[in-house]
């Protein structure tokens, strides 16, 4: 196991101890858990089966720590899962196509722009919005690409398996009219890789919840003061 895996799995077993009551956002549903890990044979049959070769840090991840579970915003998925396109209604008449290649390398979005306002024509508006819905939802828009974490609210994380930006994480949220952009949710500035990616969530929270470790301590130590200034006057006496 190399170093950084190494540094993953102790820095998760810390946040685990810290935040035992499962205070930050979508802990409670994993619990600082990991699935077991998944074997490279299993592996290797997931990516025969689906024409690709899954990038190394990411395949490390699941051989040496675990197959899913604790992770950022409502946790990882599990393998099992990667090809649903959607992660709130796992549909398998809608999957993902990782075997094409994916097909953005900039933050990607479009905009409806009917002809004619709503009230004019119904009928001819929501023709329109059709076909602009059936270009923007179209599921080629995420060729290419393992689904990996679920934000929440329809917005899916993915790992890019296939393309020009092999081994990035991208984030999908149309569904909110973001488009689909690099994964910037957790405050990185440029394109990042699955296990960066993974281990700057694990010093986010490990930050957070020191953060508000120290102001709680500050606030007992004020209530502590202010209790002994306050003291009756007949005390001293």
């Amino acid at each position: 196991m190399n170093e950084q895996l190494k540094q993953i799995e102790e820095k998760l077993y810390q946040l685990k101890k810290l935040d035992s009551n499962y205070s930050l956002f979508g802990s409670l549903k994993h619990r600082y858990h990991l699935n077991p890990p998944i074997s490279s044979e299993k592996i290797e049959k997931f990516e025969l089966r689906n024409k690709i070769s899954l990038p190394n840090d990411y395949k490390e991840f699941l051989i040496n720590v675990g197959n899913g579970g604790a992770g950022p915003f409502y946790g990882l998925e599990p393998l099992e899962n990667a090809l649903f396109e959607d992660l709130d209604y796992k549909d398998p008449m809608s999957l993902l196509d990782p075997s094409n290649l994916f097909l953005h390398t900039e933050p990607w979005n479009l905009n409806f722009k009917p002809t004619l306002d709503e009230k004019e024509n119904i009928e001819e508006y929501e023709l329109q919005l059709q076909e602009f819905e059936e270009i923007y939802f179209d599921s080629k828009q995420l060729n290419g690409v393992i689904a990996i974490c679920n934000y929440g609210c329809g917005i899916s994380l993915n790992l890019v398996v296939n393309g020009k930006e092999y081994g990035n994480i991208w984030t999908n949220d149309r569904v909110n009219n973001n488009g689909i952009h690099p994964s910037y949710e957790l405050g990185n500035k440029g394109k990042i890789t699955f296990l960066n990616w993974y281990e700057l969530w694990l010093n986010n929270s490990l930050d957070k919840i020191e953060t508000t470790a120290s102001i709680r301590d500050l606030q007992v130590e004020k209530t502590q003061k202010a209790a002994n200034t306050n003291t009756a006057w007949w005390k001293f006496w």
